[in-house]
């Protein structure tokens, strides 16, 4: 469809770039990114774009603030370059949490950060496992939501745990919690939180039969590891054996990885939608590569090809 394919990483997550660009058999095109003394971004291309099919690769992991700037500021060159098409790969989307005004005064900052990538100059998005499915109604560009729910539940599915139980963190969750026992043909088991009162904290109950069994604990996103922390407690005194988590993006902000370092936890699984450098990564985790897909779908994007048929849509 296009002249030539161009992939640009960002400074957030370049070892993922690279995996996708190893899969796309294409080289990881130049640019230099440079901060002056007073924090502002410069970037200049290494080569022309003109006329190309130009994918910008950068995770919204800390300094959140920073990446975004950054990922606008490359968007804006490259529709100075003349790009035909600039599509931006987000495998973290920024700001998805504040999807909606609950409380009054408060603003919709994933709907702000939609119409900065949209004016910077992007004519399509690409994320992984949006917080909120609404999110998409807010670009008024195309884009893909993908999701990295196959590549977790085949690992699981692979692994065969025996009397094995999927366990959702909460009801919000229970939807996907369900599609991912379906999946490993296992039971469904939800969290559920009552306040006692105005002034007395949450209780947890477990919804389902976990005694005895081997649970997976299934969520979106790690912070802080204290809705892990809670679910885990719950889980072990209603007699559960073993414990897994399986989760897509981790964030991992201070102090996730002591809490999860402290939790008797049989394993770790997530992926690389973010960077998660050394010392985050403890011994019983697993990280799964999210390179292949978001790989074939810039491939499928690139030559005109349905990418809903890649999961039998």
């Amino acid at each position: 469809m296009y002249r030539d394919l161009a992939v640009f990483s960002g400074s957030a997550n370049p070892d993922l770039a690279r995996e996708i660009c190893e899969y796309l058999d294409t080289p990881l095109r130049g640019m230099d990114i440079i901060d002056f003394p007073n924090e502002n971004i410069f970037i200049k291309l290494h080569r022309s774009v003109r006329g190309q099919d130009v994918y910008v690769i950068q995770s919204t992991c800390p300094p959140v603030n920073r990446n975004i700037m950054e990922l606008l500021i490359i968007i804006d060159t490259l529709k100075r370059a003349s790009a035909e098409q600039i599509t931006a790969v987000m495998p973290l989307f920024p700001y998805a949490r504040s999807d909606k005004k609950d409380q009054p005064r408060v603003p919709i900052t994933a709907r702000l950060i939609a119409d900065l990538i949209t004016v910077a100059g992007a004519n399509r998005y690409m994320t992984i496992d949006l917080h909120a499915g609404q999110i998409q109604g807010f670009f008024s560009i195309p884009g893909d939501e993908l999701t990295a729910f196959h590549i977790l539940s085949d690992y699981f599915l692979e692994k065969n745990i025996p009397n094995a139980v999927v366990v959702s963190p909460d009801l919000g969750f229970a939807k996907k919690a369900r599609n991912f026992a379906e999946k490993l043909h296992a039971p469904l088991a939800v969290i559920e939180k009552r306040r006692k009162s105005s002034l007395r904290p949450e209780a947890l109950n477990v919804i389902g039969d976990v005694r005895g069994k081997n649970a997976i604990l299934v969520d979106d996103e790690v912070l802080t590891a204290g809705t892990v922390v809670e679910a885990v407690d719950v889980l072990k005194s209603c007699g559960v054996d073993r414990i897994f988590i399986s989760f897509t993006h981790a964030v991992l902000t201070d102090p996730a990885t002591e809490r999860l370092r402290s939790l008797p936890l049989e394993e770790i699984v997530t992926t690389n939608t973010v960077t998660i450098p050394p010392e985050k990564r403890l011994p019983n985790m697993t990280i799964l590569s999210v390179a292949p897909l978001l790989g074939e779908v810039i491939r499928r994007t690139h030559l005109g090809i349905s990418v809903g048929e890649m999961f039998n849509e």
